[in-house]
Protein backbone atom coordinates (compact mmCIF):
# COMPACT_ATOMS: atom_id res chain seq x y z
CA UNK A 1 0.00 0.00 0.00
CA UNK A 2 1.33 3.08 -1.13
CA UNK A 3 1.46 6.28 1.71
CA UNK A 4 1.23 9.98 1.12
CA UNK A 5 3.35 12.01 2.38
CA UNK A 6 1.84 16.47 1.98
CA UNK A 7 4.40 18.98 1.07
CA UNK A 8 2.00 22.11 2.00
CA UNK A 9 1.50 24.63 -1.03
CA UNK A 10 -0.26 28.32 1.02
CA UNK A 11 1.62 30.14 -1.74
CA UNK A 12 4.85 30.97 0.12
CA UNK A 13 7.90 28.75 0.85
CA UNK A 14 10.67 27.24 -1.15
CA UNK A 15 8.16 25.00 -2.52
CA UNK A 16 9.53 23.45 -5.72
CA UNK A 17 13.05 22.94 -4.26
CA UNK A 18 11.72 21.11 -0.64
CA UNK A 19 9.20 19.03 -3.01
CA UNK A 20 11.45 18.29 -5.23
CA UNK A 21 14.11 17.14 -2.41
CA UNK A 22 11.41 15.39 -1.22
CA UNK A 23 10.02 13.62 -3.87
CA UNK A 24 13.48 12.24 -4.51
CA UNK A 25 14.30 11.33 -0.67
CA UNK A 26 10.27 8.81 -1.52
CA UNK A 27 11.81 7.37 -4.24
CA UNK A 28 11.75 3.28 -3.60
CA UNK A 29 10.22 4.30 0.12
CA UNK A 30 6.51 3.20 -0.80
CA UNK A 31 5.62 7.04 -0.85
CA UNK A 32 3.55 9.13 -3.21
CA UNK A 33 4.27 12.75 -2.52
CA UNK A 34 1.64 15.67 -2.76
CA UNK A 35 2.58 18.84 -3.61
CA UNK A 36 -1.11 20.54 -2.35
CA UNK A 37 -3.38 23.32 -1.09
CA UNK A 38 -6.22 21.41 -0.15
CA UNK A 39 -7.03 20.92 3.35
CA UNK A 40 -8.45 16.98 2.78
CA UNK A 41 -5.23 16.03 0.82
CA UNK A 42 -3.64 16.76 4.01
CA UNK A 43 -5.56 15.60 6.49
CA UNK A 44 -5.54 12.30 4.52
CA UNK A 45 -1.73 11.95 4.01
CA UNK A 46 0.11 9.98 7.05
CA UNK A 47 2.74 12.79 7.06
CA UNK A 48 3.29 16.20 6.64
CA UNK A 49 6.26 18.73 5.03
CA UNK A 50 5.40 22.63 5.83
CA UNK A 51 7.98 24.55 4.18
CA UNK A 52 8.39 28.54 4.72
CA UNK A 53 10.37 31.37 3.38
CA UNK A 54 10.17 35.22 3.28
CA UNK A 55 8.30 37.23 5.86
CA UNK A 56 7.02 35.41 8.54
CA UNK A 57 3.69 37.55 8.98
CA UNK A 58 3.22 36.97 5.28
CA UNK A 59 3.63 32.82 5.71
CA UNK A 60 1.12 33.10 9.09
CA UNK A 61 -1.20 35.50 7.02
CA UNK A 62 -1.07 33.31 3.77
CA UNK A 63 -1.43 29.89 5.31
CA UNK A 64 -4.78 31.06 7.07
CA UNK A 65 -6.41 32.66 3.96
CA UNK A 66 -5.26 29.60 1.94
CA UNK A 67 -7.79 27.93 3.93
CA UNK A 68 -5.33 25.19 4.96
CA UNK A 69 -4.21 26.10 8.48
CA UNK A 70 -6.44 24.36 10.34
CA UNK A 71 -5.58 20.73 8.27
CA UNK A 72 -1.88 21.57 9.47
CA UNK A 73 -2.88 22.06 12.79
CA UNK A 74 -4.62 18.95 12.91
CA UNK A 75 -1.88 16.87 11.35
CA UNK A 76 0.62 18.73 14.07
CA UNK A 77 -1.70 17.34 16.61
CA UNK A 78 -1.84 13.56 14.98
CA UNK A 79 0.92 12.86 12.71
CA UNK A 80 4.78 13.34 12.02
CA UNK A 81 4.91 17.29 10.85
CA UNK A 82 8.40 18.48 9.54
CA UNK A 83 8.81 21.82 9.48
CA UNK A 84 11.36 23.49 7.24
CA UNK A 85 13.33 27.25 7.80
CA UNK A 86 10.27 29.48 8.45
CA UNK A 87 8.03 26.67 8.31
CA UNK A 88 10.13 26.55 11.79
CA UNK A 89 9.63 29.44 12.70
CA UNK A 90 5.69 29.43 12.18
CA UNK A 91 5.36 26.51 14.70
CA UNK A 92 6.65 28.92 17.62
CA UNK A 93 4.73 31.20 20.00
CA UNK A 94 5.80 34.74 18.46
CA UNK A 95 7.95 36.36 16.10
CA UNK A 96 9.78 39.62 16.45
CA UNK A 97 9.52 40.28 12.45
CA UNK A 98 6.73 42.39 12.65
CA UNK A 99 5.45 41.36 15.56
CA UNK A 100 3.86 38.14 14.45
CA UNK A 101 1.78 35.32 16.62
CA UNK A 102 3.33 31.89 15.43
CA UNK A 103 0.87 28.73 15.92
CA UNK A 104 1.81 28.39 19.32
CA UNK A 105 2.83 24.43 18.90
CA UNK A 106 6.16 24.83 20.67
CA UNK A 107 7.21 27.43 23.45
CA UNK A 108 9.35 30.18 22.34
CA UNK A 109 10.17 33.08 20.42
CA UNK A 110 11.60 34.14 16.84
CA UNK A 111 14.78 36.91 16.87
CA UNK A 112 16.56 39.26 14.76
CA UNK A 113 20.23 38.85 14.29
CA UNK A 114 21.60 41.82 16.07
CA UNK A 115 25.30 41.88 14.85
CA UNK A 116 25.95 45.25 13.84
CA UNK A 117 29.21 45.91 13.97
CA UNK A 118 30.84 42.31 15.24
CA UNK A 119 33.49 41.02 12.97
CA UNK A 120 33.94 36.87 12.37
CA UNK A 121 37.66 35.07 13.58
CA UNK A 122 38.58 35.78 10.12
CA UNK A 123 38.18 39.16 10.34
CA UNK A 124 35.11 39.93 8.39
CA UNK A 125 31.83 41.30 9.15
CA UNK A 126 28.92 38.99 10.37
CA UNK A 127 26.08 39.76 7.42
CA UNK A 128 22.32 39.52 7.95
CA UNK A 129 20.76 37.50 5.99
CA UNK A 130 23.36 34.99 6.84
CA UNK A 131 23.64 32.92 3.47
CA UNK A 132 26.18 29.76 3.99
CA UNK A 133 26.91 26.66 5.48
CA UNK A 134 27.01 25.93 9.49
CA UNK A 135 27.62 23.29 11.76
CA UNK A 136 24.83 21.83 13.57
CA UNK A 137 25.50 19.60 16.97
CA UNK A 138 22.37 17.31 17.67
CA UNK A 139 21.06 18.34 21.23
CA UNK A 140 19.77 15.65 22.12
CA UNK A 141 19.48 11.48 19.92
CA UNK A 142 16.07 11.61 17.68
CA UNK A 143 15.30 9.57 14.78
CA UNK A 144 14.88 12.24 12.25
CA UNK A 145 19.00 12.62 12.79
CA UNK A 146 19.57 8.78 12.67
CA UNK A 147 22.99 8.06 10.13
CA UNK A 148 23.71 11.80 10.36
CA UNK A 149 26.68 12.51 11.91
CA UNK A 150 27.40 15.07 14.90
CA UNK A 151 28.49 18.68 13.81
CA UNK A 152 27.25 17.60 10.26
CA UNK A 153 27.23 20.98 8.10
CA UNK A 154 23.86 22.10 6.69
CA UNK A 155 22.94 25.07 4.90
CA UNK A 156 21.37 28.35 6.22
CA UNK A 157 19.54 31.61 4.67
CA UNK A 158 17.55 33.52 7.82
CA UNK A 159 17.43 37.08 9.44
CA UNK A 160 15.99 35.37 12.48
CA UNK A 161 16.69 32.76 14.71
CA UNK A 162 14.62 30.83 17.00
CA UNK A 163 14.93 30.65 21.07
CA UNK A 164 12.51 27.35 22.89
CA UNK A 165 11.30 28.04 26.04
CA UNK A 166 12.30 24.46 26.84
CA UNK A 167 15.42 22.96 26.43
CA UNK A 168 14.36 19.65 25.85
CA UNK A 169 12.45 21.09 22.74
CA UNK A 170 16.15 21.85 21.05
CA UNK A 171 16.82 18.62 18.87
CA UNK A 172 20.14 21.10 17.29
CA UNK A 173 22.17 24.29 17.68
CA UNK A 174 25.14 26.16 16.04
CA UNK A 175 26.72 29.52 15.82
CA UNK A 176 26.82 32.44 14.05
CA UNK A 177 27.54 35.27 16.33
CA UNK A 178 25.61 33.39 19.28
CA UNK A 179 24.56 29.51 19.87
CA UNK A 180 20.93 29.44 18.75
CA UNK A 181 18.67 26.27 18.11
CA UNK A 182 18.19 25.01 14.73
CA UNK A 183 16.14 22.50 14.73
CA UNK A 184 13.24 21.57 17.06
CA UNK A 185 11.58 18.81 18.16
CA UNK A 186 8.19 17.87 20.17
CA UNK A 187 6.10 14.76 20.16
CA UNK A 188 5.29 14.29 16.19
CA UNK A 189 7.05 17.77 15.28
CA UNK A 190 9.76 17.51 14.06
CA UNK A 191 11.93 21.54 12.39
CA UNK A 192 14.65 22.62 11.08
CA UNK A 193 15.80 26.42 10.54
CA UNK A 194 18.20 25.09 7.92
CA UNK A 195 17.49 23.96 4.24
CA UNK A 196 17.55 19.97 4.05
CA UNK A 197 16.86 20.45 0.32
CA UNK A 198 19.99 22.66 0.03
CA UNK A 199 22.17 20.45 2.19
CA UNK A 200 23.24 17.60 -0.22
CA UNK A 201 22.95 14.02 0.54
CA UNK A 202 23.04 14.34 4.58
CA UNK A 203 19.91 17.10 3.58
CA UNK A 204 18.50 13.86 1.57
CA UNK A 205 18.84 11.64 4.43
CA UNK A 206 17.15 13.78 7.04
CA UNK A 207 14.06 13.70 4.81
CA UNK A 208 14.18 10.06 3.89
CA UNK A 209 14.61 9.74 8.18
CA UNK A 210 11.59 11.79 8.42
CA UNK A 211 9.80 9.50 6.13
CA UNK A 212 10.45 6.46 8.32
CA UNK A 213 9.59 8.50 11.48
CA UNK A 214 7.18 6.51 13.66
CA UNK A 215 6.84 8.57 16.36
Amino acid sequence: MTRTVAVVDYGMGNLRSVSQAVIHAAEGQGFDVAITSDPEVVRAAERVVLPGQGAMRDCMRELADSGVKEAVLEAAAAKPLLGVCVGMQMLLDHSEEQDTPGLGLIPGRVQRFRLEGRLQEDGSRFKVPQMGWNRVHQQRAHPVWNGIPDESWFYFVHSFYATTAEPEHSAGETDYGLRFTCAVARDNIFATQFHPEKSAALGLALYRNFLHWKP
